[in-house]
């Protein structure tokens, strides 16, 4: 009993701070959107202030640098810390990085200022090693369910994102109960989430079952795409641009040229509008990788944001895309690419299947679930957070990796 009112007073404590966080997060995303979006001359300045954000960093944050690695990090070793100062300047550089036209998600920043507003409790709440890796489970789960408005998915996100393939129970309550009170801590400062609807789910059957499947496939060798491909142009800005605040001025300018050559502001940003198009209106079929080029190239060059939202584009886009061939409604084929790509490239089908059915509901949660497992079991020992650790190998033949980060994997 004594645990569960320590872990419910926490809970209250860390979720309403991660919700009211993540609330001052999403309405400057909507103010420097809205002002971006009737001001695009602004885009021109892109590679300023990527230089700005490359030496907030250098100078600064050279240890929040890592972002959610770092998280993962000290999920594994809790004996390290989170310097709180990641907070802030992840929030600049996100807010400067969508203000200008970069392209990025709003799930890193919210995980990462979560993570960082927790750490702060550990010495006041006297928490041991251990219960420090369960308040960052907890806030972990209050930052993703706060800044999507999917309290359960945040809650199994949680504790699904550090290690693949098991889950540590002895953090679910915590998990659950920042997830929800930070959800409620969003809302009551009337930050707003986007609503998506899938207009027809078809009864299932063994041939719906199999274009699942095959679009499963799909939409795990995208999330393998992505992965490999951020953690390459990454790599080749690093060993070609040795000054760190000049890659993101280098990345910015690639970014304004392309959107100046194709004439369109559509793979810019969140891209929400497009999102909510792909699931009634067909879109070029090759939408997913214009998303991805831009996406790598702006969180690649040293840009601030998450992944997770162009992820959701992507795999909208893909499963848009897909409909042309595989005869399933356009509306569940983006959806369950919405959530099946990020399922992919994160490791974590079983928060991205209860994500579609709070999202979407619960009509579309079996095609859901069936393409976000395919998803991650096609990704393999990839993803997009190389800090994760494999704690139960996807395949019998990679037993052998077991204990290691998917970054320490070579094939």
């Amino acid at each position: 009993m004594l645990y569960i009112l320590k872990w419910i007073t926490i809970s209250a404590v860390i979720g309403i701070c991660i919700g009211s966080a993540s609330a001052l997060f999403l309405h400057s995303l909507d103010f420097v959107t809205n002002y971006r979006q009737s001001h695009l001359w602004i885009m021109a300045f892109l590679p300023i202030a990527g230089v700005f954000i490359g030496l907030l960093y250098h100078y600064y944050g050279k240890e929040a640098n890592a972002g959610n690695n770092l998280l993962i990090d000290t999920i594994h070793k809790p004996e390290q810390r989170i310097p709180f100062r990641m907070a802030p300047l992840v929030y600049i550089g996100t807010v400067v990085t969508h203000l200008f036209g970069g392209s990025a998600g709003r799930e890193g920043t919210a995980i990462q200022m979560a993570g960082a507003i927790a750490d702060v409790f550990r010495k006041p709440f006297r928490l041991t090693s251990e219960e420090s890796r369960i308040l960052l489970v907890a806030a972990t789960a209050a930052g993703f369910g706060s800044v999507f408005g999917t309290p359960l998915a945040g809650a199994i996100f949680g504790l699904e994102f550090f290690l693949i393939g098991r889950l540590r129970y002895n953090a679910l309550l915590p998990a659950l109960l920042s997830s929800v009170i930070a959800d409620l801590a969003t809302k009551a400062w009337q930050a707003h989430h986007t609503h998506y609807s899938i207009s027809f789910v078809p009864e299932i059957s063994a041939e719906t079952l199999l274009y699942t499947i095959f679009a499963g496939v799909a939409f795990g060798l995208c999330a393998v795409f992505f992965s490999k491909g951020i953690h390459y142009v990454t790599a080749l800005f690093k060993s070609k641009i040795k000054y760190p605040p000049f890659r993101p001025f280098v990345g910015g300018l690639i970014v304004i040229i392309a959107v100046w050559a194709m004439d369109t502001t559509d793979y810019i940003g969140l891209g929400i509008p497009v999102i909510v198009d792909s699931f009634d209106h067909q879109l070029v079929p090759y939408a997913f990788l214009l998303k991805i080029a831009f996406t790598i190239i702006t969180l690649a060059a040293g840009f601030k944001g998450g992944e997770v939202t162009p992820l959701f584009f992507i795999g909208a886009a893909l499963g848009n895309a897909l409909s042309l061939f595989i005869p399933l409604p356009m509306g569940l084929l983006a959806g369950i690419g919405f959530v099946a790509v990020f399922a992919g490239a994160t490791n974590t089908p079983i928060a991205c299947s209860i994500m579609a059915i709070e999202l979407f509901g619960g009509g579309c949660g079996v095609y859901a679930a069936i393409a976000c497992v395919i998803s991650y079991l096609i990704s393999g020992h990839t993803g997009i957070y190389g800090k994760q650790m494999v704690g139960e190998p996807k395949f019998g033949r990679y037993t052998h990796e077991r204990g290691q980060h998917i970054d320490e994997i070579k094939r």
